[in-house]
């Protein structure tokens, strides 16, 4: 009787046969698990008699090894079927599916910009970092005491006494340069600063700014203009004008606010010019000799100047975005409109 129970599980053994992977669960369940046909074989040794169980165990230990097999060769038929109908299905002479590819952030692309036209007059970058001491962020920029960039509403002190801050211009950048650098210097200083503002369509608290710094011998006032001429008509066209207003800045002496003519109105005046024909990207000056003094430079032997804006401003004005929010929002319907720049 167990002979005749064991020949017909070989014979659907050597039967069975599986096309995907449920079958194949299906098999592994019937005749190789714990509770499996060949299992109960097992089991049923303990009905067999002392003088017939080694003979048994033979027979039983070859059913097993024949299930084994089988569903080896059930598992390659499995997989080999499932990788056939995979390259089946699939059609080389189709087009390839559309990747959506990213962009340059109009902010980088401004930055690169910026960067590209200084450089080829021969402005080389210079970097720092981001949270500053008092002395390179205010005091070495001749900035009084009672200033009110110092105070907390303006800035954002990490700790008192001494004062430590991040930084709120890129200036600190140019009194490390003049402080371990020796004149000519010209460089040029992008990078993220910091201010205690509210956050509106024109305004933020973390922004970037990029700065120029040009020290040498007779370096003059005309020095300055004709530079900040050739960058806003290289970065907003030809047709651009530019003017100088005067204005003050501690570090600078004299100093002036740079105005472009509007790119929208070209001039005539408009809403976002507020009717005047011009628009503001930055300010400028004559670097002040006791900034110079502070940076171990010899005021009486050189001179120089420096202009810095905002590359907010300046991608605003180019692109003519009209809220600052939408640079660091990440609303992918923003930052498509960009992705042909490179």
């Amino acid at each position: 009787m167990h002979q005749e129970k064991i020949e017909a599980i070989k014979s659907s053994i050597a039967a069975a046969d599986a096309t995907n992977a449920d079958e194949l669960e299906a098999y592994r369940m019937k005749y190789i698990s714990k509770k499996s046909v060949v299992g109960e074989l097992f089991a049923g040794m303990r009905d067999i008699p002392n003088e017939q169980k080694k003979a048994y165990g033979q027979t039983v230990n070859e059913v097993k090894q024949l299930a084994e097999a089988k569903f080896q060769e059930l598992i390659e038929k499995v997989n080999s079927s499932s990788t056939k109908s995979k390259s089946s299905d699939l059609d080389l002479t189709l087009p390839p599916s559309n990747i959506s590819a990213g962009g340059v952030h109009p902010l980088t692309a401004t930055r690169q910009r910026i960067i590209e036209i200084f450089e080829r007059i021969g402005f080389n970058l210079s970097e720092g970092p981001e949270i500053e001491d008092d002395w390179h962020n205010f005091t070495a920029l001749n900035f009084p005491e009672n200033h009110p960039a110092r105070e907390m509403q303006d800035t954002f002190f990490i700790e008192k006494n001494p004062d430590i801050a991040l930084r709120t211009h890129t200036s600190s950048v140019q009194v490390r340069v003049m402080e371990n650098q020796k004149p000519p210097i010209r460089t040029l200083s992008p990078g993220r600063v910091f201010r205690n503002e509210a956050i509106s369509a024109r305004a933020h608290c973390i922004f970037h700014q990029v700065e120029g710094l040009y020290v040498d011998e007779n370096v003059g006032f005309a020095d300055l203009k004709n530079t900040l001429y050739h960058f806003a008509k290289e970065m907003f066209g030809k047709e651009t004008k530019v003017r100088f207003r005067p204005s003050f800045f501690p570090f600078t002496e004299p100093s002036a606010e740079i105005d472009i003519s509007c790119q929208l109105c070209g001039g005539k005046g408009c809403n976002v010019c507020k009717g005047t024909g011009w628009v503001e990207i930055g300010g400028s000056g004559m670097v002040d000799p006791n900034v110079l003094e502070n940076c171990g430079i010899d005021s009486k032997k050189y001179t120089g100047f420096a202009f810095g804006m905002g590359i907010e401003r300046i991608a605003m004005l180019k692109y003519q975005i009209k809220d600052l929010r939408l640079f660091t929002e990440n609303d992918v319907r923003f930052l498509k409109q960009f992705r042909s720049m490179v």
